[in-house]
């Protein structure tokens, strides 16, 4: 006889939230896409370096401008998805391009090295992609 375990229900993803925080926080990281309602708005991004803290500060510098935020890994307790539920939350309290990144951010995947986030708007029914890469 075989038994199945209670891990066959949980989500394809093998990275706990700790696994998440540990690899962000690690390094600097970039954008390397970010698509607003199918525009493709990367270019506003370019030359920024990303640093995720433990304390959840974030800071995107590209060595003349520095703009603070802030971030955080929660869990949604959704079941409004097929992905896991766990979000990743971004606030720049700004009124330029960084607000666009403002977003209680899904995960497509992510490793150690790669983070694809994407977000369905409750509003208009438009789909963001944003895409960190490490450096």
């Amino acid at each position: 006889m075989s038994s199945c375990s209670t891990d066959d229900n949980k989500s394809p993803s093998n990275n706990t939230q700790e696994t998440i925080k540990s690899n962000v926080e690690s390094g600097t990281w970039r954008i390397t896409s970010f698509i607003d309602s199918g525009n493709d708005e990367t270019v506003h991004f370019n030359g920024y370096n990303f640093t995720f803290s433990s304390s959840g500060k974030l800071t995107a510098s590209n060595g003349i401008n520095n703009y603070v935020g802030t971030w955080s890994i929660t869990d949604s307790n959704s079941n409004d998805d097929s992905r896991d539920d766990l979000d990743f939350n971004i606030n720049f309290d700004l009124t330029n391009d960084f607000e666009d990144l403002n977003d209680d951010w899904d995960f497509i995947s992510n490793s150690a090295t790669k983070i694809e986030l994407i977000d369905v708007s409750g509003g208009n029914g438009g789909t963001d992609y944003l895409t960190f890469e490490k450096n």
